[in-house]
């Protein structure tokens, strides 16, 4: 892994794409226990979670469905103008549901996804992140089970993270250094 440069911002390797491996099949194992015999959905909030979510799903064993979702009106780092969750096309009505996320900082797209989910009815909400900044959290979360990283508070991309739409493709995560 080597340093990359988007836009004149400089990023350096963080954590590479066999560790994220390691990490996800582990996460499958506890799944696969948690959700025996329940038949889950999971549902992925685009657009970052794609590559995450189609590692997971290769580690996960039980019968289970997926949809994606997507927040209208989210727009960069600016987490203020969510409307509405879109493209979910499925009766959720209580089921369990496992939201997949590529990364939870502030948590205000969680919050809003979860509040719209629960207004569907479903059974029982359990987070399944790659990435978390505790630090950043704008809101309480007792149902975030699955986290891949604790992070702090940094700029990342790929592996489905993206800077201005880049970076997404790429099979490591790279954090910003400042030069």
């Amino acid at each position: 892994m080597k340093s990359i440069e988007i836009d004149d911002l400089y990023f350096e390797p963080f954590i590479e794409y066999d560790q994220i491996k390691k990490r996800i099949r582990l996460i499958g194992i506890d799944l696969n226990v948690k959700y025996e015999g329940k038949h889950p959905v999971f549902v992925g909030v685009l657009n970052g979670c794609f590559m995450f979510m189609a590692d997971l799903m290769k580690q996960v064993h039980v019968p289970c469905e997926m949809s994606f979702v997507k927040l209208a009106s989210y727009n960069g780092t600016d987490q203020g103008g969510i409307s509405e969750l879109i493209g979910v096309g499925m009766d959720l009505r209580g089921r369990d549901v496992i939201i997949v996320e590529d990364i939870v900082d502030t948590g205000n797209s969680l919050k809003h996804t979860m509040e719209a989910l629960e207004a569907m009815g479903v059974n029982s909400i359990s987070v399944c992140t790659l990435l978390l900044k505790p630090t950043c959290l704008n809101h309480q979360f007792d149902n975030i089970m699955y986290v891949g990283f604790e992070i702090e508070k940094e700029f990342v991309v790929g592996y489905g993270l993206d800077y201005n739409g880049q970076c997404r493709n790429l099979p490591d995560i790279y954090r910003q250094v400042i030069k």
